[in-house]
């Protein structure tokens, strides 16, 4: 059907560009109900160097193939009638490129890497706390953290400045996505990402340029700002059957989209987990955040729609402290000469059995592998062990309720009562296909919990492509 028969369903699609995979969506425009969605994992992430920086990079072009893969399997016909195109992803990250060059669309219907750098993700610890000490305080309500685009490019400058001589754009990996389908020689970027990045005021929309130009930071690999729901371009190509000059929407942070799929009354609070874990809730439309970050504070505010604001506990461990657990076990059992058919997928679903039927332990496991932004030092462990808490369902029980301990470490649910939130929506992959987080989720929060099984960040920027594009 040709898609501009009058009458004709048109959609919307949505991408989201998450640290373990990538999933796209077919949202129909006027019914808002999914039509078609994939999910692929794009096992992008780069062995660590063991040069003792704690990097964590993934393949840029891994990435794009499986994001390629991933439309390729919507249903053709459907995607001849896209009428735009939203794109969200993993925050804080960055991936550089050079103009005109970064991407190769040669004879095809979608595009290939070409001159671009890997993608540092927000879970790279190269820079130390006694690195970012000596970064220049920025004019921002937002620290500065490792992971964080600006910080990382500080460390190239200081460490690897013929690195950044290769590269003229920088921006997160969704951006890089949009500005490949517009073919924009500048990055474009909205406050979700920027103020990911650090040294961005969120209130002025403006990048703290004054300050990093007196600290020799390459002004030239700052994007330029556009409002968070704009357009930044139309693809000036067909993409599997997408149409050329396809509007596309500047990209968006998932956690917004996220919240923006399943919060549907102020007085919603919203779970995800996925790699790492959030609890978020709305602050009153007049909210304005301080001037400058508050020392120690776990909580911080994040740049939603309409110069509104979320409340969030960011903890960078959430999903991944489980996956490191069964990559562990996974280890341990190939040391044994054990080989376990069905691979780590089976594992998860054996490990989650066993949890539930062990409903309580008095196990204690802390699961800050990675640290938290607010405390970096902070490392997991294990306590009150004895010999009947050893079991399997024990230790899953005991870091399931960890991971949710720890949440609600950075934000109290006494804090949630005081912000008049009544209820919590849960979204996010490592939630929905565990019954046992969703079980300590409930015991921890105190407050009804349900789980939104369609509100992700894919869906979530298709329904801002509908609303606001």
């Amino acid at each position: 059907m040709d898609k501009n028969v009058v009458g004709a369903d048109k959609y919307v699609l949505g991408v989201d560009i998450g640290t373990t995979s990538v999933k796209v969506v077919l949202l129909e425009q006027r019914s808002r109900s999914i039509s078609a969605c994939c999910s692929l994992p794009t096992a992008a992430d780069v062995a660590e160097n063991h040069s003792g920086l704690q990097t964590h990079e993934q393949e840029t072009g891994s990435i794009i193939s499986t994001l390629n893969q991933c439309v390729a399997l919507l249903p053709r016909d459907q995607l001849l009638r896209v009428s735009s195109i939203g794109v969200s992803g993993q925050m804080h990250g960055v991936v550089l490129w050079k103009p005109k060059t970064g991407c190769d669309w040669q004879n095809r219907d979608f595009f290939v890497v070409k001159d671009t750098s890997r993608l540092v993700t927000w879970q790279d610890g190269r820079c130390s706390s006694h690195f970012l000490s000596s970064l220049p305080t920025p004019n921002s309500h937002l620290a500065v953290a490792t992971g964080f685009g600006c910080a990382t490019i500080f460390w190239y400058l200081r460490n690897r400045p013929e690195f950044l001589s290769d590269f003229s754009v920088a921006g997160t990996i969704q951006d890089y996505v949009v500005c490949m389908l517009c073919g924009l020689d500048r990055c474009v970027m909205t406050p979700h990402n920027a103020a990911s990045w650090g040294f961005f005021n969120t209130t002025t929309s403006q990048w703290n340029t004054e300050i990093l130009s007196e600290a020799g930071f390459p002004l030239v690999l700052l994007p330029e700002c556009v409002g968070a729901g704009g357009r930044a371009g139309h693809t000036v190509s067909d993409w599997h059957g997408i149409p050329a000059h396809t509007p596309v929407g500047a990209a968006l942070g998932d956690l917004q989209c996220s919240v923006y799929a399943c919060m549907t009354a102020q007085t919603d609070a919203v779970l995800n987990i996925s790699t790492s874990a959030q609890l978020t809730y709305a602050m009153p439309g007049d909210f304005r955040p301080p001037d400058a970050p508050v020392s120690g504070s776990a909580v911080s505010y994040f740049p939603f729609f309409d110069e509104s604001y979320l409340a969030v506990a960011a903890a960078l461990n959430g999903g991944n402290a489980l996956a490191t657990f069964v990559e562990m076990l996974s280890s341990w059992m190939r040391d044994l000469g054990v080989e376990v058919s069905g691979g780590d997928s089976l594992l998860y679903d054996k490990l989650i059995g066993c949890a539930l039927s062990q409903q309580h332990s008095d196990l204690v496991v802390s699961p800050a592998l990675l640290g938290e932004r607010h405390h970096p030092q902070l490392r997991g462990a294990v306590a009150n062990i004895s010999a009947g808490n050893l079991s399997l369902g024990h230790v899953i029980r005991a870091l399931c309720r960890g991971i949710l301990d720890n949440l609600t470490s950075m934000m109290p649910v006494v804090l949630l009562q005081e912000a008049g939130v009544r209820r919590v929506v849960g979204s996010g992959s490592a939630l929905s296909c565990n019954a046992v987080l969703r079980e300590e989720a409930e015991r921890a929060l105190h407050l009804p919990l349900e789980y939104g099984k369609t509100a992700d960040s894919a869906v979530g920027v298709a329904m801002v492509v509908c609303d606001r594009l």
